[in-house]
């Protein structure tokens, strides 16, 4: 929801960053630490999803999806129906908005010599106001989760990648929404503490949660900082700074963007300008929205 209108064209996932879907990065960078088996949960706009991701053979990886419709299931609820087609015991559990490089390797040692059932790779909380936090004990047990705010202060911040042990989902009730921070998680923190852990680092994280924040995540993975998609045509005279184009955008003649996302299929008139906008296709005509900080 925070990343609407964008959300209305395409999943988070298959949204570009620096030039590729934000999935195949994360697929990518699984690959990289020998993690080939991979089960993708869907529910909104799927098909934006598979098209980019395909079976992923190209990437190395084979790819498995888990359909979660007509309803949305939730993060524990989720992971929960597609136990089955993972048929493992142990698995990494990833976030689909993560842009990470924290050492899964080293995380899944950690999981394994702790006797946990959850580990959660966290980063020291350093923006408390804008996101939760996670409070450890001396031994790295996770003892509780709190809302961003004061309560914060001093904690954790959770970076979308766990080590899970299957039977975690166990108390879960199949076909229904569920949670694990704030429901699943936090029984276990209760009734047998030191099951929930933290892997803590200063690993990079970059949150893509707005759509401010997926502007500054694309300039930040881009060598120019202008991205433009697939069959995407602009004239030689348009000005274009420090913005992303998605695929099949037209461009005409004098015109300039400046902090600019435009979603596919766009038609910019000649002689126009933009500024920190959000440009899509409604009806055949052009919307511009304004793209918050």
């Amino acid at each position: 929801m925070r990343l609407r209108p964008l959300t209305d064209e395409r999943a988070k996932p298959a949204m570009p960053v620096a030039g590729e879907p934000l999935i195949r990065r994360i697929a990518s960078w699984l690959a990289s630490h020998g993690i080939t088996e991979l089960v993708l949960n869907l529910h909104h706009l799927p098909g934006t999803i598979t098209s980019v991701l395909g079976d992923g053979g190209d990437l190395g990886v084979r790819v498995r999806y888990s359909w979660e419709q007509p309803r949305i299931l939730g993060s524990g609820g989720g992971p929960k129906q597609a136990l089955p087609i993972l048929g493992v015991d142990r698995f990494f559990l990833i976030n689909g908005d993560t842009l990470t490089n924290v050492d899964l390797r080293a995380m899944a040692r950690a999981h394994a010599d702790s006797g946990a059932l959850v580990t959660l790779a966290l980063v020291p909380n350093r923006e408390f106001h804008r996101y939760g936090g996670v409070h450890l004990d001396r031994d790295g047990g996770v003892t509780r989760f709190s809302r961003r705010g004061p309560d914060s202060a001093d904690s954790w911040h959770f970076i979308g990648a766990q080590v899970v042990d299957a039977s975690v989902f166990d108390a879960a009730p199949p076909g229904e929404p569920s949670s694990t921070i704030g429901g699943i998680y936090d029984d276990l923190i209760r009734t047998r503490p030191g099951a929930v852990r933290g892997f803590t680092s200063d690993a990079d994280f970059r949150d893509v949660g707005t759509a401010a924040d997926y502007l500054r995540t694309s300039q930040a993975l881009s060598a120019s900082g202008v991205d433009v998609g697939l069959r995407a045509r602009v004239d030689p005279t348009a000005r274009i700074t420090r913005s992303v184009l998605w695929d099949d955008v037209e461009v005409g003649a004098g015109t300039s963007l400046t902090d600019c996302i435009v979603s596919d299929g766009v038609e910019i008139p000649g002689g126009t300008e933009y500024q920190r906008s959000i440009l899509m296709r409604r009806d055949d005509r052009l919307a511009v929205f304004p793209l918050e900080s």
